[in-house]
């Protein structure tokens, strides 16, 4: 596997992406900023993106030149768009042990964390009676449920379905 470095305007986002990334942007942009371009973008043979569509656009809004990239040429077209989706879809699965959260932002000092969506507030995860008004943020978007995988997300990721009778 080889890292080479592509001029941005020659990657072409994926069409059909069917990932909605651009709330992501800012954050990425801040981690790329902070820490440097650590996460190559995945293209095909043809430089269009397999899986990295939000590194993408905050190297866009950084007005970088130059991305990290890694060429795909060893999968088939199935097998890209297997990868894309997948490439996504894993990340859903993971979780946060909060108290091992709380204890790893509580030992990051001198970089601001919130620039990467984390709100520090101090809460004894142990001890929920510690939520009160003071300590609890209200979510700044509604949450809901898939019915049918029970895939929890925030409602801009949703679409409303009219009901056919």
């Amino acid at each position: 596997m080889e890292i080479i470095n592509k001029k941005i305007n020659d990657l072409k986002p994926y069409e059909n992406n069917p990932r909605f990334n651009d709330e992501a942007v800012e954050y990425v942009a801040n981690s790329i900023k902070e820490f440097g371009f650590k996460v190559p973008i995945i293209i095909d043979k043809n430089n269009v993106i397999v899986a990295g569509h939000t590194r993408y656009k905050a190297s866009m809004e950084l007005g970088l030149k130059e991305v990290p990239c890694i060429i795909a040429d060893d999968l088939n077209e199935e097998q890209i768009k297997a990868f894309r989706l997948a490439d996504n879809k894993v990340s859903e699965k993971a979780s946060w042990n909060y108290e091992l959260l709380d204890e790893e932002l509580d030992n990051i000092l001198n970089i601001d964390m919130s620039e990467f969506d984390f709100n520090n507030i101090d809460i004894d995860w142990g001890n929920v009676s510690d939520l009160t008004n003071e300590t609890y943020e209200e979510p700044q978007h509604t949450m809901l449920e898939c019915p049918s995988c029970h895939h929890i997300d925030r409602d801009i990721h949703f679409k409303k379905v009219e009901d056919e009778e």
